[in-house]
């Protein structure tokens, strides 16, 4: 969501602001949150989505992230923000501080805690997040493909981290961002839907294969991240935790 007072009249102008939600996050919307009004609540368009394409609603959460260029064909630019977050800042503030000022053409954040991807599979496996076999088969074929472990003080690295905090993604739809984004779901698509497991290896590979293309890639700190989009929780989360301390 969008507090109304970080909204210019420029971005209510300029700006759609489009929520995607399934059949049974509508049915949670009515129930503990608003009506939509016309088809929006506050300035968000609602967009009930059927018919999905996988039963893994964690995979089918990763066709608006990751394309939304494929979504919006006409559109320039856009901003991903998980559910859970919320903007701090106007829309257009945010593509001119993380893209225009330093002629980039995607932004994210690295991850608050780890940077290497050994670390990311060994938290992923430890708390289960998907099937270990797989994640193992994932994590084997990237190494036989050259992916080597994080060193931070390599002068020579390609990203600042190889674990992005892929919650909040802002990005210019060119060119080399559009198949960055392509290449990256293809490898969600063909492993896990963790997609923090593939992004350092999309990224290598786009870079290897397109040398003299150049990708303005904008991986910046946590903290900006924070700066831009706050936390909430789900009014369900909420409950569930208020529930959980009563019976503690």
């Amino acid at each position: 969501m969008v507090s109304l007072i970080h909204v210019t009249r420029s971005s209510r102008k300029n700006v759609c602001f489009v929520m995607f939600v399934d059949e049974l996050t509508m049915q949670t919307l009515y129930s503990e949150v608003q009506t939509p009004d016309g088809g929006f609540i506050g300035l968000w368009k609602i967009v009930v989505v059927k018919n999905l394409p996988y039963d893994d609603m964690r995979r089918v959460g990763k066709i608006p992230k990751m394309l939304p260029h494929r979504l919006f064909p006409f559109a320039r630019y856009s901003i991903w923000l998980d559910s859970k977050l919320r903007l701090q800042r106007d829309p257009l503030q945010l593509l001119d501080y993380f893209l225009w000022r330093k002629g980039h053409e995607y932004a994210i954040s690295n991850h608050y805690d780890r940077h290497c991807l050994w670390e990311e599979v060994a938290q992923n496996k430890k708390l289960n997040k998907y099937n270990h076999t797989v994640i193992d088969e994932q994590f084997e074929f990237y190494q036989a493909d050259g992916l080597k472990k994080f060193n931070a003080s390599d002068p020579n690295k390609l990203l600042p981290s190889n674990v992005p905090e892929g919650s909040f993604i802002v990005r210019a739809h060119t060119p080399m961002s559009n198949l960055f984004s392509c290449l990256w779901f293809n490898e969600v698509e063909r492993f896990t839907p963790r997609d923090q497991l593939s992004f350092a290896y999309t990224y290598q590979k786009l870079r290897r294969t397109n040398p003299d293309k150049p990708f303005y890639l904008n991986m910046f700190k946590d903290c900006e991240r924070r700066a831009a989009a706050k936390l909430f929780r789900h009014i369900s989360d909420e409950k569930r935790n208020v529930q959980q301390k009563a019976t503690v």
